[in-house]
């Protein structure tokens, strides 16, 4: 099958299960309804193919929308497949993948194809933090439809081809499709952060969604123990660790054979989120990005190491979806304030809320490791000890405190730097003592606000040590 091909939706369902396993459910429903022209319609499974088989080995329910019938339509049956199969996934504790390529609500069908719809939200919503819910977006996404991605746990759709939108660019007020298209994979993916994955083509999103499944539990009671066998040493260093603020490069070293699955990779830049494996087990990682590193290492992009509305909306959902399938959580903290702008100051504080609020209510082991600045309030809300994390290590050149020795001297000492004949020698001396006294880890580690402060390049062991030692905390506790 040529890579680049776009897939129909028997191709679709080919290429994600394990060869030979798939088994269609419902394949002879046809639509019910005939007024207008639908008499005369041949609805071949009534444009949406379901059933069951196994991807990597697991038990996996899919649906993939046929768009050559009624282009891919949602109507009364075609709805109650898909719920079927959505009923069965939760009895048997397992994903459903949402294969989504569709011109909308059948308009012959009127209230039946609202009602149909409607059901779908409810069963989504209903298998929310119970079974894992992925959607691939592989054409039209629109109006109602729209939600359905965004009811999902993770969406990836493909580049140049999907569009998602509940009003198409032209229906926007001083907007058209040329100007902004705002229904596109790219659009989708780096502003609004619904999408976590652009693919190239049809194949590459399947891949996606084949590689994500094979990390995360089939349902909240299962848990993320023993995903992968490793033959990775336990005990490797990594000395060039110490040289980086690029956590995305950090996260892959210190995982088993370097494998990462990022998630959003384009949205809120600044915020790494994504999944690792630590000795086998998957971890939920979330980690604050200053920069990142080109593919012969070196910094081809700087950031601000402040938190933005975006980044902890985008740390907070994926802390929540950790916590409901009993992931453990790994917080890679370099934080020194706040994004300042006119428009970031209207979402900071209840973005600010609600990552506090879903990390201190996670109950999975969280271990948060310090490798850069922990300045202020903004570092209590990246999954501090004061919230709530169960262990908290610290590089040793990291910087622990209220904010910066140069800022807070200049409030300490505005006077007597007024005075001073020498105010920038005066301020980096008294600012060489403030560090020293209250920004070190050693000063936050003998207050009990840190656990063990660390050597960069053994942050592999000591990460699988902690959650090993974790494993078993309990979910109420």
């Amino acid at each position: 099958m040529n890579k680049n091909t776009q897939l129909s939706a028997r191709e679709r369902i080919a290429a994600l299960f394990d060869e030979h396993s798939f088994v269609e459910i419902g394949a002879m429903i046809q639509a019910r309804n005939t007024d207008f022209n639908m008499a005369d319609q041949k609805t071949p499974a009534d444009g949406v193919v379901t059933g069951y088989g196994t991807v990597n080995g697991v038990l996996v329910y899919a649906y993939s929308q046929d768009r050559d019938v009624l282009g891919g339509s949602v109507g009364e049956m075609h709805a109650k497949k898909i719920a079927r199969i959505y009923d069965m996934a939760l009895k048997m504790g397992a994903p459903v993948v949402s294969m989504i390529d569709s011109a909308g609500m059948r308009l012959q069908e009127r209230t039946d194809a609202l009602d149909a719809l409607g059901m779908l939200y409810q069963k989504m919503v209903q298998a929310s933090g119970v079974i894992p819910q992925i959607t691939g977006i592989f054409g039209r996404c629109g109006g109602g439809l729209a939600i359905l991605p965004a009811l999902a746990d993770f969406s990836f759709a493909v580049k140049d081809k999907s569009e998602i939108f509940v009003n198409t660019p032209n229906a926007l007020k001083d907007n058209h499709k040329d100007k902004l298209d705002t229904s596109c994979a790219d659009y989708r993916s780096e502003v609004t952060g619904e999408i976590d994955g652009v693919g190239e083509d049809d194949m590459d999103v399947l891949l996606k969604i084949r590689e994500l499944l094979s990390v995360l539990p089939s349902n909240h009671m299962e848990g993320a123990e023993n995903m992968r066998e490793t033959a990775d040493d336990l005990n490797r260093e990594n000395p060039a660790l110490e040289n980086t603020r690029d956590t995305l490069y950090i996260l892959k070293d210190i995982s088993d054979q370097h494998e990462f699955i990022e998630v959003k990779p384009d949205f809120a830049k600044n915020m790494v989120t994504g999944f690792m494996i630590l000795n086998g087990n998957t971890v939920g990682a979330i980690a604050n990005r200053e920069e990142i590193l080109d593919e012969e290492g070196h910094a081809a992009e700087k950031m601000s190491p402040a938190l933005s509305s975006d980044g902890m909306r985008k740390a907070e959902k994926f802390i929540r979806f950790c916590n409901a399938f009993a992931i453990p959580v790994l917080t890679l903290v370099n934080v020194d304030g706040y994004k300042a702008t006119v428009d970031e100051e209207k979402y900071l504080a209840p973005a600010l809320a609600d990552l506090t609020r879903a990390y201190a209510a996670a109950s999975v082991p969280k271990v948060s490791l310090i490798i850069g600045k922990a300045f202020g309030s903004g570092y209590l809300c990246m999954g501090s000890r004061h919230i709530g994390s169960d262990l908290t290590y610290a590089w040793a050149d990291s910087h622990i405190g209220m904010m910066d020795g140069d800022a807070a001297v200049k409030i300490i000492y505005a006077e007597e730097i007024k005075a001073s004949d020498t105010p920038d020698t005066f301020i980096r001396e008294q600012s060489e003592a403030y560090n020293a006294l209250q920004n070190s880890p050693d000063s936050a580690a003998s207050r009990g606000y840190v656990d063990h402060i660390i050597h960069p390049a053994a942050t592999r062991k000591y990460m699988i040590s902690a959650f090993d030692m974790l494993a078993g905390k309990r979910r109420n506790s």
